[in-house]
């Protein structure tokens, strides 16, 4: 794949604010193999696919006269690519503390001035997972999780047949028809009016209540951060969305939103009815969310462009002494989440960020996004992996996780599918948040909504596909 140069080219807005002195967020992304890893085979899938891909992985980011640009420079792999030596002989149980201390300490390694902002980590030793993992670590400047996924599920096979992976697509399920009377239509636009001005307010200008989720200390991004994970079986999930009539993103969101208040009830009885905002990461383009084809969304004029269009979408999380049913929570987060997308206030934000910037500039626009994240007290980020089976450089990948890094907050959740199966990852403060046990809490509200389902018979409703609405960041 080649593409034209024509010198300097400036850093979207979003780019510039997230890699500035008050904020600079990482995209960590894990492939699991099933194979032990052949270490001249990766390093020439990178050299002769991974650098291709775009040229925001041959260039640094300068400042010339205020504004930042992409400058092409020669990119010497060896600097980009790191491969750690861990104890030989060990357990796959006793590599998982290494692996995970490992991740643990390139989360707060900064990127050197001089460099393209991406890393690899070639980890070759057994976990309890994967015969041997592969870590790329990078800078959310160089563009979204769309942009990433799109760019992996081009340049990788299906491990069964040497084809391109399917690229996974999201459609909407359609819910009735006419939207109703216009005395209902006017009812509408008024709540969301006013959604639109308290989700403003509230998130811009209050933050929530110190809990056992959120610390409300400065500088927590720079604090040592644990990474685990959970799996869970899609075809579980879509069954609950059918015999609820939600969306599989309704499925998951209420279930960590019970989760969590699970797990801070177990912490503090006090926390039980604390407010708390979720910032749920969206993606803005005029899509449903379907991947396009890497040779298209690095065209210039593409409809779905490569970089950062992404906002962030304030949800309420409900409180547990507001239910007693734990299929309740389910239909709350699909209540909010509707609503949400109903207001403006994703729209609002973006415009307040653009003013931001024309006044105090793309530093402080930072410090705008870096307070809304700070306010809240926790991020949600979802993607669609291929149903298929992937590989990379012939080597087959057993899972996949990512998470999002450099975020003001203490707990970060994300979450992506992969062959059936759905893996949410937790990022966690060290010493603050315990991932054993809030895991434990996930599977736990998983299993309660699950039971609470059996006795609801299966409705005959179309396939709504894997997520409904947007792809996220």
């Amino acid at each position: 794949m080649e593409y034209e140069v024509h010198g300097n080219e400036p850093v979207s807005p979003t780019g510039q604010c997230l890699n500035s002195s008050v904020l600079s967020m990482s995209i960590l992304g894990v492939l699991e193999f099933e194979i032990p890893i052949n270490e001249s085979k990766i390093l020439s899938f990178l050299q002769d696919v991974f650098l291709n891909i775009s040229p925001r992985f041959s260039s640094i980011m300068v400042d010339i006269n205020g504004e930042k640009q992409w400058k092409r420079v020669e990119v010497k792999l060896r600097d980009h690519v790191h491969v750690p030596i861990f104890p030989s002989g060990m357990s796959p149980k006793s590599y998982d503390d290494h692996f995970q201390d490992y991740i643990s300490n390139i989360i707060l390694a900064q990127y050197p001035k001089d460099k393209p902002l991406w890393e690899v980590h070639i980890i070759k030793y057994p976990t309890s997972s994967a015969a041997g993992n592969l870590i790329f670590k990078l800078h959310h400047a160089l563009g979204d999780g769309y942009s990433f996924m799109s760019a992996l599920l081009s340049c990788l096979q299906r491990a069964d047949n040497p084809l391109p992976l399917t690229l996974p697509s999201r459609r909407g399920l359609q819910r009735g028809g006419d939207s109703g009377s216009i005395f209902r239509r006017v009812s509408e636009t008024s709540a969301s009016v006013f959604d639109t001005l308290k989700d403003f307010s509230w998130n811009s200008l209050f933050q929530d209540d110190r809990t056992p989720i959120r610390s409300g200390n400065y500088g927590v991004e720079f604090l040592p951060m644990t990474v685990s994970s959970i799996t869970f079986s899609l075809d579980e999930i879509k069954l609950i969305k059918t015999k609820l009539n939600v969306t599989v993103n309704d499925v998951i969101s209420g279930a960590l939103f019970f989760a969590t208040r699970l797990y801070m009830q177990e912490k503090s009885q006090k926390s039980s009815t604390a407010s708390c905002t979720a910032l749920v990461l969206v993606n803005t383009r005029i899509t449903h969310g379907d991947y396009k084809p890497i040779k298209e969304i690095i065209k210039p004029d593409s409809e779905m462009p490569w970089g950062n269009r992404m906002a962030f979408m304030p949800v309420t999380m409900p409180k547990l002494t507001e239910f007693s049913n734990p299929l309740d929570f389910v239909f709350k987060a699909q209540k909010l989440i509707k609503r949400k997308r109903s207001s403006f206030a994703v729209y609002i934000n973006n415009k307040m960020s653009e003013i931001v910037k024309k006044i105090s500039g793309y530093e402080g626009a930072s410090r705008y996004m870096h307070s809304r994240l700070k306010n809240s007290s926790f991020m949600i980020s979802n993607m669609i992996g291929p149903t298929e089976q992937m590989a990379l450089a012939d080597h087959p990948v057993r899972g996949v996780y990512f998470m999002v890094l450099g975020i003001p907050q203490d707990l970060i959740v994300t979450v992506v599918s992969y062959m059936g199966k759905l893996r949410i990852a937790f990022g966690t403060q060290k010493g603050l948040i315990d991932p054993e046990k809030f895991k434990a809490c996930m599977e736990n509200a998983f299993k309660m909504i699950l039971e609470a389902t059996d006795n609801i018979p299966t409705q005959a409703v179309a396939d709504p596909g894997i997520f409904q609405g947007r792809c996220n960041i």
